[in-house]
């Protein structure tokens, strides 16, 4: 088995949920994105954004707006619309909920009470990520593809 595909799918699968985050908070504007990306450790190339932020907008998660920039061309801003905003607190209940099991499971957490109804989380579980590993998020001809990268300091 090879643990590399694991870890490329482990990734993918909190790419969409990481970067509706970012726009979460405040609109965003791609390269804002891809360095708040890059501080957390998990980089990611425009080639994998773009497509990505096409396929939400399409989805009708995302709207954007033209800012005139006084160096350059006109800058795209990213916002969640109603239907985004209801989708990313859908997905980050999951994410709270998956999380806090996959903690239990490995160890790392005490059991908590059942969650009433049985969704929603007690309390947040974070998994961090080794210090020192980042994570390349990169397209490639044949689609996403994410690698994990190990910075020397």
């Amino acid at each position: 088995m090879n643990i590399e595909n694991t870890q490329s799918q482990m990734r993918k699968g909190v790419l969409e949920f990481c970067i509706l985050s970012i726009i979460q908070r405040e609109e965003a504007y791609p390269s804002d994105i891809i360095e708040e990306m890059k501080k957390a450790h998990l980089n990611i190339l425009e080639g994998t954004l773009y497509p990505l932020l096409t396929r939400l907008k399409n989805a009708d998660l995302l709207a954007y707006r033209w800012v005139e920039s006084s160096g350059g061309p006109p800058r795209k801003y990213f916002s969640l619309t109603e239907k985004g905003a209801a989708f990313y607190k859908e997905l980050e209940a999951t994410w709270r909920e998956m999380s806090d099991s996959v903690e239990r499971v490995i160890g790392n957490k005490k059991e908590l009470n059942p969650p009433a109804e049985g969704r929603g989380v007690e309390e947040k579980g974070d998994i961090q990520q080794q210090p020192g590993q980042s994570t390349n998020i990169e397209a490639s001809s044949t689609g996403e593809n994410i690698h994990p990268t190990t910075d020397q300091a």
